[in-house]
């Protein structure tokens, strides 16, 4: 019984595979589908199959860039120094008070000169009768009463007598201590009376007319710093203001340690607004460019070493739009933001959030918030977003913010910019100061 049962089980699955067969084989084919009347039902289908992907986008801004490098660093006096008697004596008068300014050559302290002064008197008179006796021996030979020995003899004592003039003369020189430099003097820690030996500390002198930023950027940044180049400084003592600094000097070696390049600028300081030990925060400026090309970077899509973003167009309707793959050359890079140098132009609207939607070039897509004007709300974000950081690097690239600076920079217009002054060449002793450029 179970043997019949399987059979007729067999023989029906035997007919419906061939069945399924023969109608496969013989199913009438589709008609030919006309490809205008494809295209026009495509928009159709796409609304009621499936919407289009909704991206968000933002437009390409035309900026001021700035090509800069931050940096912290500390100020420091264009000269300074702290006096110390180079001979012991006893203090007898102090020709300054804490905090004045002095001029170069001033005598600032005298210690006790009564021996020294009599060394040269004793040196003066020494000399006077070596030079009588030379005159008197000259006069001698000429009439060959003495050898030509005694003569050399009497020059060379002359010699030695003027020797030990000057000695005494220097001796004395060491008692009094003078500006070595145009400054301000600042709190000594001494007193007449004070008995000094040498080395020991008076008080120090501070020439901040002009005053220098020292700083260090890493190495990376060593082929794009130059002297005379701008840079701007905060520090934390004056919220609010900024600096305009030149940069002066670059160290020719890396140092090894922390692998950085140190700097030195210079700050127009005479207002007396800055001092030596401040903390700064140092802003580098390498360059700057008005019509900088900029995009949000979540728009740039790197692929194999190469940088993409998405473009759209004008789709089929007015719901809808194109979405194009251009290859793209970017600039600098700043927080939130990339410049692009080639593949835009001003204006062009890209898509920054939902590229992995687009699944291929030319899709149509759609701009969420298309209430809006064209780039979305996001593109609005984008763009406020953009040109408040925009206006920061600018802002802070102005020279001379503060009102105190601007009075600075007219009366610096008047006459030598310390910061120059400063850059001149050091005037060789017995040589006239080199000419100063206004």
């Amino acid at each position: 019984m179970s043997k019949a049962i399987y059979s007729v089980v067999a023989a029906a699955g035997i007919a419906a595979a061939s069945g399924a067969a023969w109608w496969y084989q013989n199913k009438p084919a589709k008609p030919p589908v006309d490809p205008a009347a494809a295209s026009s039902a495509a928009p159709g289908s796409a609304a009621n199959g499936g919407k289009a992907p909704a991206v968000e986008v933002a437009r390409v801004e035309v900026v001021r860039l700035t090509d800069d490098a931050q940096a912290v660093g500390s100020l420091r006096s264009r000269q300074g120094v702290v006096l110390k008697p180079e001979v012991s004596g006893r203090v007898t008068r102090l020709n300054f008070r804490d905090g004045d300014r002095v001029q170069r050559g001033q005598l600032l302290v005298q210690l006790d000169d009564q021996l020294t002064a009599a060394q040269v008197q004793q040196a003066q008179a020494e000399l006077s009768i070596a030079r009588a006796n030379h005159k008197r021996n000259q006069e001698l030979v000429a009439q060959n009463f003495i050898a030509q020995r005694a003569v050399d003899e009497s020059a060379a004592n002359l010699q030695v007598a003027e020797a030990k003039l000057a000695l005494a003369q220097a001796t004395a020189a060491r008692m009094r201590i003078v500006a070595p430099f145009d400054g301000i003097a600042g709190i000594r820690s001494v007193n007449v009376g004070d008995y000094l030996k040498d080395g020991a500390e008076i008080v120090n002198i501070e020439d901040i007319d002009a005053i220098f930023v020292d700083f260090r950027l890493p190495e990376r940044f060593q082929t794009k710093v130059q002297r005379g180049q701008r840079a701007i400084v905060e520090v934390d003592a004056l919220p609010g203001h900024k600096f305009s600094a030149v940069l002066q000097a670059i160290d020719p070696a890396v140092d090894s340690d922390g692998r950085s390049v140190a700097i030195r600028s210079c700050i127009d300081n005479r207002k007396l607004m800055l001092r030596p030990g401040m903390f700064a925060r140092v802003t580098a400026v390498f360059g700057e460019r008005d019509n900088a090309r900029v995009v949000p970077e979540e728009a740039i899509v790197p692929q194999q070493g190469k940088q993409y973003v998405y473009r759209l167009v004008d789709g089929p309707d007015q719901d809808t739009k194109t979405a194009q793959r251009i290859e793209v050359k970017v600039g600098l890079r700043q927080p939130g933001r990339v410049e692009i140098i080639e593949g835009l132009q001003a204006g062009d609207v890209v898509i920054t959030a939902g590229h992995q939607r687009v699944q291929k070039d030319g899709m149509p897509v759609r701009i969420l918030n298309v209430g809006q004007k064209p780039g979305g709300a996001a593109a609005a974000n984008g763009a406020a977003s953009a040109a408040s950081a925009a206006a920061t690097p600018a802002a802070a690239s102005a020279p001379l913010a503060s009102p105190a600076l601007a009075k600075t920079a007219a009366a610096a217009a008047k006459g030598l910019d310390p910061c120059a002054a400063a850059a001149l060449p050091a005037p060789r002793p017995g040589n006239p100061e080199p000419a100063r450029r206004t």
